[in-house]
């Protein structure tokens, strides 16, 4: 009985190796279809998956400043960000995370929303793939096509036609550093017609853009 349990179990985990890493492959080239994100989303999908050849570069700059400024130079996971949240957890501060660009869209497009170190191991090991299987080009091309973006509304083509009628191809730092300080909380946070701290955080990650193009912290999408 025992033998025969731990026969089964061997056998769904070679299922479960072999379906994500055929995944894993398809979707370096293919674009992401549905994420369950969208699927548990009762607000309807509205979504245009574009080539990272038609999103300005304005907004990988302010996506990679507000986001992951070490988002070239990790392998999918930020070890010193996750060794201050860790401690900051510990200590009693404000429950903080310190998920990566690469970390978002291994839960976004394999995963489900929430937490809990079972969803957390599952993330680290789509992580791991990703980043050696597509490269960060294809992170930020899949990243920027299915993160949220509004109220049923998915990917940067999607959420540029929202705010501002016009292509993810032709976004100013101004409109691209309000579609990045919005990303975290797009439901609950105006992209419009920001004010307060919001306003504020727009601005500062707007400045960032500078110095991401300056210092070639983007240089990794490029390449």
């Amino acid at each position: 009985m025992i033998r025969t349990a731990a026969r089964l179990f061997a056998k769904a985990i070679l299922w479960f190796i072999g379906l994500s890493l055929a995944l894993v492959i398809a979707f370096k080239w293919l674009p992401v279809p549905v994420t369950a994100t969208m699927l548990m989303d009762g607000n309807g999908i509205t979504k245009d998956w574009e080539s990272l050849d038609n999103i300005d570069p304005n907004l990988v700059a302010a996506v990679i400043a507000a986001e992951d400024s070490k988002f070239c130079s990790h392998s999918g996971f930020d070890t010193e960000a996750i060794e201050k949240a860790i401690e900051n957890n510990r200590n009693g501060g404000r429950i903080r995370g310190a998920s990566t660009i690469t970390q978002q869209t291994a839960k976004n497009v394999f995963l489900w929303q929430g937490g809990g170190y079972f969803r957390k191991g599952l993330e680290a090991y789509f992580t791991f793939w990703i980043e050696n299987v597509w490269g960060k080009r294809r992170i930020m091309e899949v990243y920027l096509n299915i993160a949220e973006t509004g109220i049923g509304t998915y990917g940067a083509e999607a959420g540029a036609q929202r705010y501002f009628g016009k292509s993810a191809a032709r976004l100013s730092a101004d409109e691209a550093s309000r579609m990045a300080a919005a990303l975290p909380l797009p439901k609950e946070r105006s992209v419009k017609n920001p004010s307060g701290w919001l306003a504020r955080h727009g601005n500062t990650i707007e400045a960032r853009i500078g110095v991401v193009k300056r210092d070639g912290l983007d240089s990794c999408v490029y390449q």
